[in-house]
Protein backbone atom coordinates (compact mmCIF):
# COMPACT_ATOMS: atom_id res chain seq x y z
CA UNK A 1 0.00 0.00 0.00
CA UNK A 2 2.05 3.11 -1.22
CA UNK A 3 1.70 6.34 1.22
CA UNK A 4 -0.62 8.78 -0.42
CA UNK A 5 -1.35 12.44 -0.11
CA UNK A 6 2.09 13.96 0.57
CA UNK A 7 2.47 16.45 3.21
CA UNK A 8 0.85 19.72 2.42
CA UNK A 9 3.13 21.99 1.20
CA UNK A 10 2.42 25.58 2.57
CA UNK A 11 2.30 28.59 0.20
CA UNK A 12 4.98 31.27 0.19
CA UNK A 13 2.53 33.77 2.02
CA UNK A 14 1.93 30.76 4.61
CA UNK A 15 5.94 29.96 5.24
CA UNK A 16 6.40 34.24 5.67
CA UNK A 17 3.58 34.31 8.20
CA UNK A 18 4.83 31.05 9.61
CA UNK A 19 8.68 32.63 10.14
CA UNK A 20 7.18 35.88 11.20
CA UNK A 21 5.69 34.42 14.13
CA UNK A 22 7.68 31.88 15.34
CA UNK A 23 10.81 35.02 15.22
CA UNK A 24 8.34 36.96 17.39
CA UNK A 25 8.13 34.23 20.21
CA UNK A 26 11.90 33.79 20.20
CA UNK A 27 13.17 31.08 17.86
CA UNK A 28 16.28 30.91 16.48
CA UNK A 29 16.83 27.46 15.86
CA UNK A 30 14.43 24.80 14.02
CA UNK A 31 14.53 21.13 14.75
CA UNK A 32 12.56 18.46 12.51
CA UNK A 33 12.67 15.42 13.89
CA UNK A 34 11.50 11.88 12.57
CA UNK A 35 11.50 8.38 14.75
CA UNK A 36 13.21 5.10 13.61
CA UNK A 37 12.46 1.85 13.20
CA UNK A 38 14.23 1.52 17.15
CA UNK A 39 11.97 3.86 18.46
CA UNK A 40 14.41 6.77 18.80
CA UNK A 41 13.87 10.30 17.72
CA UNK A 42 16.33 11.51 15.25
CA UNK A 43 16.68 14.94 14.16
CA UNK A 44 18.22 17.82 12.11
CA UNK A 45 18.30 21.26 12.99
CA UNK A 46 18.57 24.88 11.03
CA UNK A 47 18.83 28.83 11.46
CA UNK A 48 14.97 29.36 11.59
CA UNK A 49 15.73 31.85 8.12
CA UNK A 50 16.36 28.45 6.38
CA UNK A 51 12.80 27.33 7.53
CA UNK A 52 11.22 27.61 4.33
CA UNK A 53 13.63 25.48 2.57
CA UNK A 54 13.86 22.99 5.58
CA UNK A 55 9.99 23.13 4.38
CA UNK A 56 9.82 22.82 0.82
CA UNK A 57 12.93 21.08 -0.14
CA UNK A 58 14.26 19.45 3.27
CA UNK A 59 16.98 18.77 4.40
CA UNK A 60 19.70 15.53 3.46
CA UNK A 61 19.52 12.30 5.02
CA UNK A 62 21.13 9.12 3.84
CA UNK A 63 18.38 6.02 3.44
CA UNK A 64 20.44 4.49 6.10
CA UNK A 65 18.63 6.48 8.69
CA UNK A 66 16.05 4.27 8.34
CA UNK A 67 18.08 0.95 9.49
CA UNK A 68 20.16 2.64 12.80
CA UNK A 69 19.93 0.82 15.53
CA UNK A 70 19.58 1.19 18.90
CA UNK A 71 23.32 1.04 19.51
CA UNK A 72 23.37 3.36 16.61
CA UNK A 73 24.98 0.58 14.48
CA UNK A 74 23.05 0.31 10.77
CA UNK A 75 21.37 -2.59 9.67
CA UNK A 76 22.44 -2.37 5.87
CA UNK A 77 20.00 -4.34 3.86
CA UNK A 78 19.95 -4.79 -0.12
CA UNK A 79 18.09 -1.60 -0.57
CA UNK A 80 19.33 0.75 2.58
CA UNK A 81 22.88 1.11 2.27
CA UNK A 82 25.68 4.16 1.50
CA UNK A 83 24.67 5.00 -1.82
CA UNK A 84 21.72 7.65 -2.27
CA UNK A 85 19.87 10.46 -0.70
CA UNK A 86 16.53 11.08 1.06
CA UNK A 87 14.95 14.89 1.89
CA UNK A 88 14.12 15.31 5.11
CA UNK A 89 11.28 17.87 5.11
CA UNK A 90 9.96 19.85 8.58
CA UNK A 91 5.83 20.13 8.78
CA UNK A 92 5.99 24.18 9.52
CA UNK A 93 1.76 23.31 9.93
CA UNK A 94 2.73 21.28 12.51
CA UNK A 95 5.70 23.62 14.64
CA UNK A 96 5.99 24.22 18.08
CA UNK A 97 8.00 27.06 20.16
CA UNK A 98 9.74 24.61 22.94
CA UNK A 99 11.41 27.54 24.54
CA UNK A 100 15.15 28.74 25.02
CA UNK A 101 15.12 30.00 21.53
CA UNK A 102 13.96 26.85 19.96
CA UNK A 103 10.66 25.49 17.96
CA UNK A 104 10.16 21.70 17.07
CA UNK A 105 8.42 20.05 13.55
CA UNK A 106 7.35 16.74 12.88
CA UNK A 107 9.50 15.52 9.44
CA UNK A 108 8.49 13.02 6.90
CA UNK A 109 11.17 11.49 4.61
CA UNK A 110 10.71 12.24 0.47
CA UNK A 111 12.91 11.04 -2.21
CA UNK A 112 15.17 13.66 -4.17
CA UNK A 113 12.18 14.07 -7.13
CA UNK A 114 9.87 15.06 -4.04
CA UNK A 115 7.78 11.64 -3.59
CA UNK A 116 7.28 10.45 -0.43
CA UNK A 117 9.12 7.95 0.77
CA UNK A 118 7.80 4.08 1.36
CA UNK A 119 9.78 4.15 4.47
CA UNK A 120 8.21 7.28 6.11
CA UNK A 121 6.68 6.14 9.41
CA UNK A 122 4.46 9.41 9.83
CA UNK A 123 3.57 9.76 6.17
CA UNK A 124 2.51 5.64 6.64
CA UNK A 125 -0.38 6.70 9.43
CA UNK A 126 -1.17 9.81 7.70
CA UNK A 127 -2.51 7.72 4.88
CA UNK A 128 -4.00 5.60 7.36
CA UNK A 129 -5.89 8.71 8.48
CA UNK A 130 -6.98 9.54 5.25
CA UNK A 131 -7.89 5.99 4.29
CA UNK A 132 -10.43 6.39 7.78
CA UNK A 133 -11.61 10.18 6.49
CA UNK A 134 -12.56 8.80 3.19
CA UNK A 135 -14.24 5.62 4.94
CA UNK A 136 -16.32 8.39 6.71
CA UNK A 137 -14.86 7.86 10.06
CA UNK A 138 -13.64 10.57 12.70
CA UNK A 139 -10.65 9.15 14.74
CA UNK A 140 -9.44 9.91 17.99
CA UNK A 141 -6.26 8.91 19.22
CA UNK A 142 -4.50 9.62 23.27
CA UNK A 143 -1.80 8.29 24.88
CA UNK A 144 -0.34 7.05 28.12
CA UNK A 145 3.35 7.63 28.70
CA UNK A 146 4.74 6.31 31.70
CA UNK A 147 8.46 7.19 32.83
CA UNK A 148 11.09 6.75 35.61
CA UNK A 149 12.93 9.34 36.97
CA UNK A 150 16.64 9.01 37.79
CA UNK A 151 19.45 10.84 39.48
CA UNK A 152 21.88 12.61 37.30
CA UNK A 153 24.08 9.71 37.17
CA UNK A 154 21.23 7.20 35.98
CA UNK A 155 20.95 5.45 39.32
CA UNK A 156 17.40 4.34 40.93
CA UNK A 157 15.67 6.69 43.19
CA UNK A 158 15.29 5.40 46.61
CA UNK A 159 12.47 3.46 47.45
CA UNK A 160 12.29 4.18 51.04
CA UNK A 161 9.75 6.70 50.66
CA UNK A 162 7.96 5.84 47.48
CA UNK A 163 4.50 5.56 48.07
CA UNK A 164 2.59 3.71 44.95
CA UNK A 165 0.33 6.30 43.38
CA UNK A 166 1.23 8.12 46.33
CA UNK A 167 0.35 11.78 46.94
CA UNK A 168 4.10 11.58 48.87
CA UNK A 169 5.36 10.88 45.69
CA UNK A 170 3.69 13.19 43.89
CA UNK A 171 4.53 15.96 46.19
CA UNK A 172 8.20 14.99 46.40
CA UNK A 173 8.59 15.86 42.99
CA UNK A 174 6.51 18.60 42.41
CA UNK A 175 8.67 21.11 41.52
CA UNK A 176 9.67 19.47 38.48
CA UNK A 177 5.86 17.84 37.70
CA UNK A 178 5.09 21.29 38.06
CA UNK A 179 7.15 22.65 35.56
CA UNK A 180 6.76 19.46 33.26
CA UNK A 181 3.23 20.89 33.04
CA UNK A 182 4.32 24.57 32.07
CA UNK A 183 6.31 23.03 29.79
CA UNK A 184 4.50 21.21 27.66
CA UNK A 185 1.38 23.49 27.99
CA UNK A 186 3.77 26.42 26.04
CA UNK A 187 4.32 23.68 23.65
CA UNK A 188 1.01 23.55 22.91
CA UNK A 189 0.64 19.27 24.30
CA UNK A 190 -2.35 19.18 26.35
CA UNK A 191 -2.29 17.08 29.41
CA UNK A 192 -5.27 14.84 31.01
CA UNK A 193 -3.38 13.77 33.91
CA UNK A 194 -0.04 13.17 35.63
CA UNK A 195 0.23 10.73 38.62
CA UNK A 196 2.87 8.55 40.17
CA UNK A 197 2.34 5.07 39.10
CA UNK A 198 3.49 1.79 40.86
CA UNK A 199 7.13 1.69 40.67
CA UNK A 200 10.17 3.29 42.50
CA UNK A 201 10.07 6.94 40.58
CA UNK A 202 7.48 5.81 38.16
CA UNK A 203 5.19 8.58 36.64
CA UNK A 204 2.25 8.66 33.87
CA UNK A 205 1.48 10.97 31.77
CA UNK A 206 -1.47 11.09 29.83
CA UNK A 207 -1.90 13.48 26.71
CA UNK A 208 -5.40 14.79 25.16
CA UNK A 209 -7.11 12.95 22.51
CA UNK A 210 -6.36 14.71 18.77
CA UNK A 211 -6.64 12.73 15.46
CA UNK A 212 -3.90 10.54 15.28
CA UNK A 213 -0.96 12.01 13.68
CA UNK A 214 -1.24 15.09 16.08
CA UNK A 215 -1.78 12.43 18.73
CA UNK A 216 1.93 11.10 17.42
CA UNK A 217 2.86 13.90 17.33
CA UNK A 218 2.62 15.00 20.52
CA UNK A 219 3.84 12.27 22.02
CA UNK A 220 7.34 12.75 20.42
CA UNK A 221 7.31 16.69 21.83
CA UNK A 222 6.22 15.37 25.25
CA UNK A 223 9.39 13.03 25.29
CA UNK A 224 11.45 15.57 24.46
CA UNK A 225 10.33 18.31 26.71
CA UNK A 226 9.84 15.59 29.87
CA UNK A 227 13.66 14.77 28.66
CA UNK A 228 14.40 18.91 29.15
CA UNK A 229 12.82 19.43 32.32
CA UNK A 230 14.35 16.29 34.02
CA UNK A 231 17.64 17.72 32.91
CA UNK A 232 16.91 21.13 33.96
CA UNK A 233 16.27 19.65 37.54
CA UNK A 234 18.99 17.69 37.96
CA UNK A 235 17.43 14.55 37.02
CA UNK A 236 17.61 11.79 33.97
CA UNK A 237 14.06 10.39 32.75
CA UNK A 238 13.75 6.84 31.33
CA UNK A 239 10.96 5.74 28.94
CA UNK A 240 12.58 2.03 28.42
CA UNK A 241 10.10 -0.68 28.69
CA UNK A 242 12.22 -1.69 31.65
CA UNK A 243 14.72 0.79 33.08
CA UNK A 244 15.43 -1.79 35.90
CA UNK A 245 15.65 -5.04 36.20
CA UNK A 246 13.73 -5.41 39.34
CA UNK A 247 11.53 -2.42 38.67
CA UNK A 248 8.06 -1.72 37.15
CA UNK A 249 8.08 -1.90 33.32
CA UNK A 250 6.92 1.14 31.22
CA UNK A 251 3.99 1.14 29.05
CA UNK A 252 2.83 3.62 26.12
CA UNK A 253 -0.80 3.09 26.42
CA UNK A 254 -2.81 4.07 22.73
CA UNK A 255 -6.24 4.64 23.66
CA UNK A 256 -8.63 4.86 20.42
CA UNK A 257 -12.41 5.99 19.63
CA UNK A 258 -14.09 6.01 16.47
CA UNK A 259 -17.11 7.43 15.41
CA UNK A 260 -19.11 7.59 11.75
CA UNK A 261 -21.37 10.71 11.24
CA UNK A 262 -20.97 11.88 14.53
CA UNK A 263 -22.04 9.03 16.39
CA UNK A 264 -19.33 6.51 18.09
CA UNK A 265 -19.00 3.30 17.07
CA UNK A 266 -17.78 2.21 20.51
CA UNK A 267 -21.04 3.12 22.29
CA UNK A 268 -24.89 3.15 21.55
CA UNK A 269 -25.27 -0.06 19.74
CA UNK A 270 -26.94 -3.36 20.98
CA UNK A 271 -24.08 -5.19 21.34
CA UNK A 272 -21.96 -6.10 24.58
CA UNK A 273 -21.66 -3.14 27.10
CA UNK A 274 -23.54 -0.73 23.96
CA UNK A 275 -20.70 -1.48 21.15
CA UNK A 276 -22.12 -1.08 17.67
CA UNK A 277 -21.89 -3.79 14.73
CA UNK A 278 -18.62 -1.82 13.47
CA UNK A 279 -17.26 -0.74 16.98
CA UNK A 280 -17.35 -5.01 17.62
CA UNK A 281 -15.78 -5.68 14.58
CA UNK A 282 -12.93 -3.08 15.18
CA UNK A 283 -12.33 -4.63 18.66
CA UNK A 284 -12.24 -8.32 16.80
CA UNK A 285 -10.04 -7.55 13.94
CA UNK A 286 -7.59 -5.17 16.75
CA UNK A 287 -7.29 -8.55 19.21
CA UNK A 288 -6.90 -11.52 16.36
CA UNK A 289 -4.18 -9.09 14.48
CA UNK A 290 -2.25 -8.10 18.02
CA UNK A 291 -0.08 -11.55 18.09
CA UNK A 292 1.38 -10.70 14.26
CA UNK A 293 1.75 -7.27 14.88
CA UNK A 294 3.45 -7.01 18.47
CA UNK A 295 6.98 -6.73 16.82
CA UNK A 296 5.67 -3.20 15.68
CA UNK A 297 3.93 -2.18 18.99
CA UNK A 298 7.01 -3.77 21.31
CA UNK A 299 9.04 -5.53 19.45
CA UNK A 300 12.86 -4.35 21.29
CA UNK A 301 14.82 -6.57 22.88
CA UNK A 302 13.48 -5.05 26.51
CA UNK A 303 10.00 -5.51 25.26
CA UNK A 304 8.95 -9.23 26.24
CA UNK A 305 10.67 -8.34 30.06
CA UNK A 306 7.72 -5.87 30.39
CA UNK A 307 4.95 -7.66 28.79
CA UNK A 308 4.19 -10.72 31.02
CA UNK A 309 1.39 -12.05 32.83
CA UNK A 310 0.89 -10.06 35.86
CA UNK A 311 1.95 -7.39 35.14
CA UNK A 312 -0.71 -5.36 33.68
CA UNK A 313 0.83 -5.16 30.17
CA UNK A 314 -1.76 -6.28 28.29
CA UNK A 315 -0.12 -9.81 27.50
CA UNK A 316 -2.99 -11.77 26.37
CA UNK A 317 -4.93 -11.33 22.83
CA UNK A 318 -7.98 -10.67 24.00
CA UNK A 319 -10.31 -8.06 25.32
CA UNK A 320 -12.84 -7.18 28.22
CA UNK A 321 -14.29 -3.92 29.71
CA UNK A 322 -11.97 -2.57 32.63
CA UNK A 323 -9.88 -5.97 32.30
CA UNK A 324 -5.96 -4.39 32.92
CA UNK A 325 -4.44 -7.77 31.79
CA UNK A 326 -5.93 -7.66 28.55
CA UNK A 327 -4.48 -6.39 25.65
CA UNK A 328 -7.40 -4.83 24.63
CA UNK A 329 -9.44 -2.91 27.44
CA UNK A 330 -12.88 -1.57 26.94
CA UNK A 331 -13.57 1.61 28.47
CA UNK A 332 -17.25 2.51 28.22
CA UNK A 333 -19.05 5.39 27.58
CA UNK A 334 -20.33 6.33 31.18
CA UNK A 335 -20.34 9.36 33.17
CA UNK A 336 -17.21 8.87 34.71
CA UNK A 337 -15.39 8.64 31.41
CA UNK A 338 -16.46 12.33 29.53
CA UNK A 339 -14.28 11.80 26.13
CA UNK A 340 -16.58 8.90 25.45
CA UNK A 341 -16.49 5.17 24.96
CA UNK A 342 -12.43 4.46 23.86
CA UNK A 343 -10.44 1.04 24.00
CA UNK A 344 -7.24 0.71 25.39
CA UNK A 345 -4.37 -1.09 23.61
CA UNK A 346 -2.14 -1.75 26.28
CA UNK A 347 0.52 -3.92 25.31
CA UNK A 348 3.08 -1.62 23.36
CA UNK A 349 6.06 0.77 24.59
CA UNK A 350 8.04 3.37 24.20
CA UNK A 351 10.59 1.66 22.58
CA UNK A 352 8.07 1.19 19.11
CA UNK A 353 7.90 4.01 16.13
CA UNK A 354 4.85 5.84 17.96
CA UNK A 355 3.86 6.36 14.25
CA UNK A 356 3.97 3.36 13.09
CA UNK A 357 2.27 1.51 16.41
CA UNK A 358 -0.66 3.67 15.43
CA UNK A 359 -0.93 3.13 11.64
CA UNK A 360 -0.94 -0.29 12.57
CA UNK A 361 -3.97 -0.48 15.69
CA UNK A 362 -5.77 1.73 13.48
CA UNK A 363 -5.53 -0.04 10.51
CA UNK A 364 -6.50 -3.38 11.99
CA UNK A 365 -9.68 -1.57 12.86
CA UNK A 366 -10.28 -0.19 9.60
CA UNK A 367 -9.68 -4.18 8.20
CA UNK A 368 -12.27 -5.17 10.65
CA UNK A 369 -15.06 -2.54 10.13
CA UNK A 370 -14.53 -3.17 6.27
CA UNK A 371 -14.90 -6.65 6.41
CA UNK A 372 -17.58 -6.95 9.47
CA UNK A 373 -14.85 -8.99 11.29
CA UNK A 374 -15.97 -11.48 14.83
CA UNK A 375 -16.26 -9.88 18.28
CA UNK A 376 -14.70 -12.79 20.44
CA UNK A 377 -16.21 -13.78 23.54
CA UNK A 378 -15.06 -10.87 26.54
CA UNK A 379 -12.29 -11.96 28.83
CA UNK A 380 -13.89 -11.19 32.20
CA UNK A 381 -11.01 -12.81 34.71
CA UNK A 382 -7.42 -12.42 34.81
CA UNK A 383 -6.24 -14.27 31.21
CA UNK A 384 -4.05 -16.26 32.77
CA UNK A 385 -6.97 -17.96 34.24
CA UNK A 386 -8.87 -18.06 30.96
CA UNK A 387 -7.48 -21.53 28.92
CA UNK A 388 -9.40 -19.68 25.63
CA UNK A 389 -6.99 -16.47 26.46
CA UNK A 390 -4.00 -16.52 23.49
CA UNK A 391 -0.68 -15.32 25.20
CA UNK A 392 0.73 -13.01 22.92
CA UNK A 393 4.45 -13.80 21.70
CA UNK A 394 6.51 -13.97 24.96
CA UNK A 395 10.23 -13.21 23.18
CA UNK A 396 11.47 -10.94 20.55
CA UNK A 397 12.10 -13.64 18.35
CA UNK A 398 9.12 -15.01 18.42
CA UNK A 399 7.27 -11.81 17.87
CA UNK A 400 9.64 -10.99 15.07
CA UNK A 401 9.07 -14.06 13.25
CA UNK A 402 5.21 -13.18 13.72
CA UNK A 403 5.78 -9.99 12.26
CA UNK A 404 7.57 -11.43 9.27
CA UNK A 405 5.39 -14.21 8.27
CA UNK A 406 2.25 -11.48 8.70
CA UNK A 407 0.87 -10.24 5.57
CA UNK A 408 -1.66 -8.08 7.48
CA UNK A 409 1.67 -6.33 9.00
CA UNK A 410 2.55 -6.10 5.15
CA UNK A 411 -0.55 -4.79 3.82
CA UNK A 412 -0.83 -1.95 6.62
CA UNK A 413 2.77 -0.99 6.59
CA UNK A 414 4.00 -1.71 3.49
CA UNK A 415 7.10 -4.61 2.43
CA UNK A 416 9.40 -1.27 2.62
CA UNK A 417 8.85 -0.59 6.40
CA UNK A 418 8.59 -3.97 7.52
CA UNK A 419 11.61 -5.09 6.22
CA UNK A 420 13.17 -1.91 7.55
CA UNK A 421 12.13 -3.33 11.54
CA UNK A 422 12.95 -6.50 10.83
CA UNK A 423 16.40 -6.02 9.97
CA UNK A 424 16.46 -3.16 12.78
CA UNK A 425 14.92 -5.34 15.65
CA UNK A 426 17.18 -8.49 14.34
CA UNK A 427 20.14 -6.40 14.84
CA UNK A 428 18.92 -6.61 18.80
CA UNK A 429 18.57 -10.14 18.62
CA UNK A 430 21.76 -10.71 17.28
CA UNK A 431 24.01 -8.51 19.38
CA UNK A 432 22.25 -9.28 22.59
CA UNK A 433 19.89 -11.52 22.67
CA UNK A 434 22.32 -13.46 25.01
CA UNK A 435 22.67 -11.05 27.55
CA UNK A 436 20.76 -11.15 31.12
CA UNK A 437 17.84 -8.39 31.59
CA UNK A 438 19.94 -6.75 34.06
CA UNK A 439 22.79 -5.75 31.64
CA UNK A 440 20.00 -4.75 28.86
CA UNK A 441 18.37 -2.87 31.63
CA UNK A 442 21.30 -0.69 32.13
CA UNK A 443 22.86 -0.83 28.30
CA UNK A 444 19.40 0.80 26.96
CA UNK A 445 18.03 2.88 30.03
CA UNK A 446 18.19 6.10 27.77
CA UNK A 447 17.96 4.89 24.40
CA UNK A 448 14.78 5.85 24.10
CA UNK A 449 15.23 9.39 25.67
CA UNK A 450 15.22 12.49 23.56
Amino acid sequence: MPIADPMPVLTTAELATRRERLTESGVHLLIGSVVDMAGVARAKTVPLRRAEVFHTAGMGASPTWNVFCVDNSIAFTERLGVVGDLRLRADLAAARVIGGGWAWAPSEFFDQHGEPSPNCARGRLRSTQARAEAAGLSVRAGHELEFVLTDAEGRELSGRHWQAYGLGSVVREGALLAELDRALEHAGVGVEQLHAEYGTGQFELSLAPAEPVQAADDVVLARLVTGRVARDHGMQVSFSPLPFHEGAGNGAHLHLSLARNGRPLLSGGAGPHGLTDEGAAAIGAIVAGLPATLGVLGGSVLSSARLGPGRWSGAFACWGLENREAAVRLLAGTAGNPHGASIEVKCGDSSANVYLASAVVLGLALDGIARGAELPPEVRVDPAQDPSAVRLPATQEEALDALDASPTARELLGDDIVSALLAVRRHEVDNYGGLGIDVLAERFRFAWTS
